[in-house]
């Protein structure tokens, strides 16, 4: 896997991944950016909820649960001092599907947190992640 980051302008980065797909990074204002793209330690959250919703869903999918819909909201605290790095994050998944049983889910989540998802296996060697889950017949994902 590789990827290519270029400094575009001030405190603005270009990322491109070997995929063929590209994204703005950018720095507050305070520290000399222009606030117009996604922070780095933003991508960290991102990239921990995207592994670990993707293990969900395809776990899910592959027992044959009605999963119709996934959203995970991550929220996290960071250390102090430099480096600031992530010491607690705290996921929130809302499942939907008509008969979504909640102990498949449950153990959907464990699989991914303790096997399969890479990225919290990273973050999780300098954060505590706990989560929470919720599962609701209707796809009622928004807000």
């Amino acid at each position: 896997m590789k990827v290519r980051v270029t400094w575009a302008d001030n405190m603005m980065f270009v990322g491109e991944t070997g995929s063929g797909h590209a994204l703005v990074m950018d720095g507050a204002p305070e520290a000399g950016g222009k606030n117009l793209g996604v922070r780095p330690m933003e991508m960290l959250l991102l990239g921990l909820g995207g592994c670990t919703a993707f293990d969900v869903v395809l776990i899910l999918k592959r027992g044959r649960e009605p999963v119709n819909g996934c959203r995970v909201d991550v929220e996290a605290e960071r250390a102090e001092s430099e480096p600031k790095i992530f010491t607690k994050i705290h996921m929130i998944y809302r499942l939907s599907g008509k008969g979504l049983s909640p102990v498949k889910v449950e153990r959907a989540i464990q699989l991914s947190k303790e096997k399969y998802c890479s990225a919290s296996a990273i973050l999780g060697a300098t954060a505590e992640i706990t989560h929470e889950f919720t599962v609701s017949d209707e796809r009622e994902l928004n807000g």
